[in-house]
């Protein structure tokens, strides 16, 4: 692979050691979703995050993802022995478990309970008609007081993401509603900055980030445009700080908020490469780049 690995290293962890003394709490609980990297095996994405300075991955273990739910009991333990051979662990993962009768909910919170790891992303409640839209949060906050249960016994913490569109949490109040009298100390939120500005992007997103602070347990950071195309308007993912999210008020809530969890930062545009070995360099530049980024906002 082309890129010059000890002089990227050394550039990352000079960038990542003044950034950490300034914000410590924050940036050293940075790590990257891996939903870009589906391909890769896990010893090459730990060596690309030992080289980006992360704490480790927001590991996709959802069909598709990194680690396949059928054979999450196998595969989890081996992908955590490839970050702890790099001095990494793994903050989070990202599932799509919706229902604690499913039948591979228990497996996917056992092993990773077992392994340390202590956070994860839930799948999305469906609004399938908006009309019966308090029906939908019914439901789900059936689901989720039973998730809650299984969390509190395997000593796991979920979160809700906000994402924009027909899902419960995209306006946030939807979502709080339905985490009432839900345990607060195993169902939260994973807010997410750009989704929120998608939803409410004059004040409903800044609103719902402090609705959101008494149960925040992590946060997802990415940034996108509107663009118009013949289909009409649609959003476009982008490197972070080339887009619409207005980061010096992001920033600032993001400094001044505490919660125990991790950040994620998305990678949701296509980095890019040909081929396997020109992807991997594409996709490390474009980290890096963007967790430059990142950590001149959390200081």
């Amino acid at each position: 692979m082309k890129m010059d690995r000890r002089r990227f290293l050394a550039g990352g962890l000079a960038l990542a050691t003044g950034a950490a003394a300034a914000s410590t709490s924050l940036a050293s609980r940075i790590c990257l979703f891996t939903d870009h990297l589906a391909g890769f095996s896990y010893v090459e994405v730990a060596q690309m995050l030992k080289q980006l300075g992360v704490a480790g991955p927001d590991l996709t273990v959802r069909r598709g993802g990194l680690v396949s739910p059928d054979n999450v009991t196998e595969q989890l333990p081996k992908a955590m022995a490839a970050f702890r051979d790099q001095g990494l662990t793994i903050p989070m993962i990202t599932t799509n478990i919706l229902s604690a009768s499913e039948a591979q909910t228990r497996p996917i919170l056992s092993s990773a309970a077992k392994l340390g790891i202590g956070y994860y992303k839930l799948g999305y409640y469906k609004y399938k008609d908006l009309s019966r839209w308090k029906e939908t949060m019914d439901a789900t906050h059936r689901e989720l007081i039973r998730l809650a249960a299984l969390n509190r016994e395997l000593k796991m913490r979920a979160g809700i993401h906000n994402h924009a569109g027909d899902s419960v949490g995209c306006v946030i109040w939807d979502a709080w509603e339905a985490l009432q009298r839900v345990d607060p100390a195993h169902v939260g939120f994973y807010f997410d900055p750009a989704q929120a500005h998608i939803e409410g992007g004059k004040t409903g997103w800044n609103l719902g980030f402090r609705r959101a602070t008494p149960r925040l347990f992590m946060v997802a950071v990415k940034d996108y445009v509107w663009e118009k195309s013949d289909g009409g308007w649609r959003t476009r993912w982008v490197p972070l700080g080339q887009g619409m999210v207005p980061w010096p008020a992001v920033s600032e809530l993001l400094r001044s908020t505490q919660f125990p969890g991790p950040v994620s930062l998305h990678i949701e545009y296509d980095p890019g490469g040909s081929t396997k070995a020109e992807r991997y360099d594409r996709s490390l530049a474009a980290a890096d780049r963007d967790l430059k980024f990142l950590r001149t906002q959390l200081i």
